[in-house]
């Protein structure tokens, strides 16, 4: 091992390090793996859940590309969810309960049996670096290993320091240490490095909960999956969750720590992720609010230890445990470790290329919270395209890049090397301009031909998929071909409250409308029988009614898409010279030479780039 030269090296074994080592070496890169704890590989430091609202879009486009996330989400799940399924099918976002110890099982078992796949239990200390150039690792013993690209993704760990109370150690994980000397050698290199915060609840003994004075929480009817595999299947049984509420009294009880909490006494000058605030920033900041939600949710098939979502917190341990036990249900609660905040170092991700390769040292890439991102599926997507693009980097061969009309993923990377992020990034619909484009159901069929092309999805993947969008295609050209007689379509239509029709109409018409659903034209006999005669299962039935249903929305994206891409195309040239543009304002000469953007698009989402500024540089470029 310590004599070989490795094409791929990632360090850590989270959610970005565990699918950069599997992209890596599933391309034919010899890879090797090297974590502080091999028997932490893709731990769930925080909730035991994947998906959620667009989180669970970016699952599946890990899934369609060939990555294991959403393999690991399905053989591991107690509950699944598709979320806002009363909105669009743009908002629908899949969401599993984890069983933590069985997610972290699989994974690593999934890691070893990928062939050109090494690993190694060790800290790494530093870097190897020749002329601007990585060349390998030095680990905490003084062992150099050699490689060609190396993807950094530390998570929590560099210079970890976790806050109790007024109680502080370091610390990477509760249990873990924090890792050491990379952050001064890049910052010596000549990166910008910053601070960030995340928190973590108390874990508690589920066998101490009364369940009965809360609320169930059961998984859906007919739960879905995450992956588009066969070798996984949908749950036949699920564990339900619990929600319950603080109070005021829990309040006022945790107000009398506020006194001791890091993050009110100023021990804690870093941000925390803003859509996943502690239970005091929450108490602070909406003080009109009586009660919170707390979900209550199992870690697992088997064990009793349960995770209490919505009481982040790092106030000291005494006081958590006052005011958990009088939240209802938790009146004899006991803990197994309480909440705690965690500070650790990141660097600005506009030090980055689309290929998330740093600017400053040719193949070094970072993925995951490196970058600023809150989250295990921002982290993974990550850790998934910097594997991809180490590897293809070692082969000569071109750069992947994800635009914004083409995956979540590529709207998540493009933000973070354009816009940068002084707060724990996380994502949501709503940062997607194209998120009806973007949808989970649709996925593979945007990206499992990309995956086929990088050698990671699968010819059966691939034929799958094509079968899908086959059938799809030809059940909507049903609908637009064929029509449906009045006598046959008026019981469904005013049973819906909908218009009734005078005259034979093309179904495609009559599904359109917005208050028919694939359940009601399933009455009409031909439809039924198309369905029956072709062997349809539900993710073509629901792929054909949302192309039908949602055909204008769809056109129309794309047509917005397609224009705006155009500027995709316009690349501007290294180091282009922004200091001769003097027509163009001081702030935009400034952030486009620091963030030397690619393409003319990618300067226009610059923030502080005005419109005009982006019509002078075209002109400078004789456009």
């Amino acid at each position: 091992m310590f004599n070989e030269i490795y094409d791929v090296i990632v360090v850590g074994a989270g959610h970005a390090g565990s699918e950069a080592a599997a992209a890596a070496a599933n391309m034919g890169s010899k890879t090797l793996l090297i974590t502080m704890n091999l028997q932490n590989i893709a731990q769930m430091s925080c909730n035991p859940a994947m998906g959620g609202i667009a989180k669970g879009q970016i699952v599946r486009e890990i899934d369609a590309l060939g990555g294991y996330s959403g393999i690991v989400s399905d053989t591991s799940a107690i509950q699944f969810k598709m979320l806002n399924k009363s909105k669009g099918p743009a908002m629908w976002s899949p969401r599993v309960q984890s069983d933590r110890m069985r997610f972290a099982e699989d994974w690593r078992l999934l890691l070893e049996g990928t062939p050109n796949l090494d690993f190694y239990q060790e800290m790494v200390s530093g870097l190897l670096i020749e002329k601007d150039k990585i060349v390998g690792v030095k680990t905490s013993l003084g062992v150099e290993i050699k490689g060609k690209t190396v993807v950094l993704t530390n998570g929590t760990f560099l210079n970890g320091l976790i806050h109790i109370g007024d109680k502080n150690f370091g610390g990477g994980r509760a249990g873990e240490k924090a890792a050491t000397g990379i952050t001064e050698q890049l910052v010596d290199l000549g990166f910008e490095s910053g601070r960030m915060k995340t928190g973590t609840p108390p874990r508690v003994d589920g066998r101490s909960l009364d369940y009965s004075k809360m609320l169930e929480q059961p998984g859906d009817g007919n739960p879905e999956k995450f992956s588009y595999l066969d070798i996984t299947k949908p749950l036949e049984k699920q564990r339900s969750c619990y929600m319950t509420y603080t109070s005021l009294e829990v309040h006022d009880l945790l107000r009398e720590g506020f006194d001791r909490s890091p993050m009110f006494n100023g021990r804690i000058k870093s941000l925390g992720p803003r859509y996943c605030p502690s239970i005091e920033d929450k108490i602070n900041r909406f003080a009109d609010k009586d009660r919170h939600q707390l979900f209550i949710e199992p870690e697992g098939w088997n064990t009793c230890e349960v995770y209490v979502n919505g009481f982040s917190t790092s106030l000291p341990e005494d006081v958590q445990f006052k005011a958990l036990r009088s939240v209802v249900g938790f009146e004899n609660v006991k803990f197994f470790r309480p909440g705690y905040a965690i500070e650790y170092d990141y660097f600005p991700p506009t030090q980055l290329k689309h290929t998330l390769e740093t600017k400053l040292v040719d193949g070094l890439y970072f993925a995951g919270q490196i970058n600023g991102t809150t989250g295990y599926e921002e982290a993974a997507s990550q850790g998934l395209m910097a594997g991809i693009n180490a590897s293809l980097k070692t082969q000569d061969k071109d750069v992947f890049t994800l635009k914004r009309d083409e995956a979540y993923i590529g709207v998540l990377i493009d933000d973070l090397i354009t816009k940068g992020t002084e707060e724990p990034y996380r994502m949501f619909t709503s940062r997607a301009e194209y998120r009806t484009l973007l949808r989970q159901d649709n996925a593979d069929l945007r990206l499992t031909p990309k995956g086929f092309e990088l050698g990671l999805a699968s010819e059966k993947r691939l034929k799958r998929m094509e079968e899908k969008h086959d059938a799809a295609e030809k059940f909507v050209d049903f609908f637009a071909k064929t029509s449906v007689k009045p006598e046959e379509a008026n019981p469904v239509l005013e049973s819906k409250g909908s218009s009734l029709v005078k005259q034979s109409d093309k179904m495609f018409k009559i599904f359109s409308r917005p208050n028919i659903t694939i359940d009601d034209v399933r009455k009409f006999k031909a439809v039924e029988q198309y369905i029956v005669d072709n062997s349809l299962d539900n993710e073509v039935i629901e792929q054909t009614e949302i192309q039908v249903k949602y055909s204008g929305y769809i056109a129309k994206e794309k047509n917005n898409a397609d224009k705006l891409s155009r500027l995709e195309y316009v690349k501007i040239p290294k180091d282009f010279d922004y200091s001769q543009i003097k027509s163009m304002s001081f702030e935009a000469r400034e952030k486009l030479k620091n963030i030397q953007p690619a393409t003319v698009s990618q300067a226009s989402r610059i923030s502080g780039v005005s419109p005009n500024d982006i019509s002078v540089l075209l002109v400078y470029m004789g456009r």
